[in-house]
């Protein structure tokens, strides 16, 4: 089973994504991204692994080429940080959680690769994309995963939903 969640910004997937995790108890292994703020703005994200491991992702004052709005992005970091830690949970077997599936994390192609391996494998998987498609991955993702709308009204369900899906029951729920 391969979910992808998606919403409005702030609407709740990283806090799904991170209550999903919690539920399958080790069976699962990935990332998700969380902003940084600093005097009540935002700074930057970090990503934190699935190990409890933390990178700085991208910040105002980062030193990259790469950007995303006001942001620097730190490719390689996120590369050398993230991209084999996802590898390695293919070949356990594990259950890959991707959040999320982005325009920061898309600047890096070595990311795309182990997206686009991630879509072609029977690997079970959790990713949350953006509600637009900003990219050919996130619509090839939008035309293969099981995609769950996340709204307030829906977000405290969700978890639920999702590993009754990867546990093979379908559990709609009206959702």
């Amino acid at each position: 089973m391969k979910v992808a969640l998606t919403g409005k910004p702030g609407v709740g997937k990283t806090t799904a994504v991170k209550k999903i995790f919690s539920r399958l108890d080790g069976r699962a292994e990935g990332f998700w991204t969380e902003e940084i703020r600093r005097n009540g703005k935002r700074w930057g994200f970090k990503v934190v692994r699935s190990d409890g491991k933390e990178e700085l992702l991208a910040s105002v004052d980062a030193d990259s080429p790469y950007r995303v709005g006001r942001y620097r992005v730190l490719v390689d970091k996120f590369e050398r940080f993230v991209v084999p830690f996802i590898l390695k949970a293919f070949k356990r077997r594990k259950i890959v959680i991707v959040d999320e599936v982005g325009k920061m994390e898309l600047l890096s192609t070595l990311f795309q690769q182990a997206v686009e391996r991630l879509i072609s494998s029977d690997v079970p998987s959790v990713v949350t994309i953006p509600i637009r498609d900003v990219h050919p991955l996130v619509r090839k993702i939008r035309n293969t995963f099981r995609v769950i709308h996340l709204t307030f009204e829906n977000r405290d369900e969700v978890p639920d939903l999702v590993l009754r899906l990867l546990e093979g029951r379908d559990g709609e729920a009206g959702i």
